[in-house]
């Protein structure tokens, strides 16, 4: 069963002996190794892609998409500049094979979409997607340059929180109809900050409260610490203040599967009983205290109610409405879909939906990619998933077997591991919530959101390279 898993998820496959290998590969890269090696300017590849990473990240909030979308493209460019000038060793993972294997069903899915042109626009939006996620995971393979970029996320954020909670405090009136105007939550102030839509916002601080909790435990000093528990407190509560339902759905997911692998992390250093007790303790405490925050406070109480009552409240409804209409569009292109993108779905989505019912998208991740490629590429794209937590996972034990084995040796620990595990302990909770959000939504797919998720996957691909480099000097420190 072990060997299944393990091919399953190309835990053991040897990617560095078929990339030597590789016809193709060895044409595409390197082929101008010889002009970077003379080219002044390229001596900074690194830090001129890691500076066109941050002003993006920098810039998302505050900008129209156009200009990410031109960001996003200088990346895209920068990573094929930095490829086909390379030293042959692009660091692949499997990871990036399940990235190309998705993309290329979305390329056939295109050529076979009854809307081609629709849906070729949607294709060339996801292509910029996974171009940029492959430059993240090459330049976040820095260490330095991984926590550089974490940290300049993490500020913006808090500047996006405090603007939000300074609506919640000055009561900003809604730019649309976001609550039932039926309920008694109908005049309840919904905080949205620079992103124009609550549920956006809600979404955005999904990895903006994991990263700081992250960062509780990586960042050293007092006032970096006071700063990264100041920004978890504020993105917290401007998370509350969204009222989004399905932003909160995926917190109570992402704090669920942060605190599992926190209580793994530390299990070593546990006596017996806390490592047995320490879990379900703990989960236990978070589902009470939730648990009665419900009850104790009404506005919140309403809220969470809401999820249940169905077809009841408005919103509900409409989703309702919206999924039915899209399964009928899966069950009549059931093997590659319609092709990506929203265009594609507003091309086809009034063919089949019900009257007064208009969609940008089908309120669901797992069903817009289905709608969008097929069964293959949902089957395709939980099978990256798979494959991106389990490398997340087995890296963890990794770094935490080197941070525990070698806590006696004093000149090999400090320079083996710190505290990075922790990066990929808020990459994997992160993932869980975004996913948990978007059962019930998709603004996973609006810019400020979707490199966000790119960017916890390109976390968890970056140490892959680094994880074996490191195992390989405990190795040798051992000896």
């Amino acid at each position: 069963m072990n060997s299944v898993w393990q091919q399953l998820t190309l835990a053991n496959l040897p990617l560095s002996q078929w990339q030597s290998n590789s016809y193709l590969l060895n044409i595409a890269i390197g082929s101008l190794r010889s002009w970077r090696q003379s080219s002044w300017l390229m001596q900074w590849a690194e830090p001129l892609g890691f500076a066109l990473l941050a002003l993006t990240f920098g810039l998302a909030p505050f900008v129209n998409n156009a200009l990410v979308g031109v960001l996003m493209a200088a990346c895209a460019a920068f990573w094929v500049l930095l490829t086909v000038s390379d030293d042959r060793d692009i660091a692949l993972t499997p990871i990036h094979l399940l990235v190309f294997l998705y993309w290329g069903i979305a390329t056939v899915a295109t050529a076979m979409s009854l809307v081609k042109a629709a849906a070729f626009t949607g294709w060339t939006k996801l292509t910029l997607y996974l171009l940029f996620f492959a430059l993240m995971a090459r330049i976040l393979r820095s260490p330095r340059l991984r926590s550089w970029l974490i940290a300049i996320f993490l500020n913006i954020s808090l500047i996006v929180s405090f603007y939000g909670v300074r609506q919640w405090i000055d009561k900003v009136p809604p730019l649309a109809t976001w609550n039932d105007p039926t309920s008694t939550q109908a005049n309840f102030t919904r905080v949205y900050s620079f992103l124009g839509n609550p549920n956006l916002l809600g979404s955005y601080l999904l990895p903006a409260i994991a990263l700081s909790a992250a960062a509780l435990f990586v960042w050293k000093g007092w006032a970096t610490r006071t700063l990264a528990l100041t920004m978890l407190v504020v993105n917290c509560a401007c998370l509350r203040y969204t009222d989004s339902r399905g932003a909160w759905i995926g917190f109570v997911a992402l704090l669920v599967v942060f605190s599992v692998l926190v209580w793994y992390w530390f299990s070593p250093l546990m006596p017996k009983f806390w490592r047995t007790w320490a879990l379900p303790l703990g989960l236990g405490g978070l589902a009470g205290a939730l648990i009665l925050a419900v009850i104790l406070v009404e506005p919140l109480r309403d809220r969470v109610s809401s999820v249940f009552s169905g077809r009841k409240d408005s919103s509900n409804n409409f989703r309702m409405n919206v999924w039915t209409a899209v399964i009928d569009m899966i069950r009549d292109r059931p093997i590659l879909g319609i092709g990506p993108g929203n265009t594609a779905f507003n091309k086809v989505y009034p063919l089949y939906m019900k009257p007064k019912f208009t969609a940008l998208s089908a309120y669901s991740v797992l069903l817009e990619i289905a709608v969008e490629t097929g069964f293959i590429g949902l089957s395709c794209f939980l099978w990256l998933l798979t494959v991106t937590v389990n490398q997340g996972l087995s890296q963890i034990k990794r770094l935490r077997d080197v941070q525990f084995s070698n806590s006696n040796l004093p000149e090999a620990a400090p320079n083996l591991n710190s505290n990075q595990g922790f990066w990929l302990i808020a990459a994997i909770a992160t993932l869980a919530g975004m996913m948990a959000h978007g059962f019930v939504d998709t603004v996973w797919y609006r810019p400020e959101v979707n490199m966000l998720w790119w960017l916890m996957v390109a976390i968890i691909a970056s140490f892959y390279s680094n994880s074996e480099q490191q195992q390989d000097a405990v190795l040798t420190a051992d000896e």
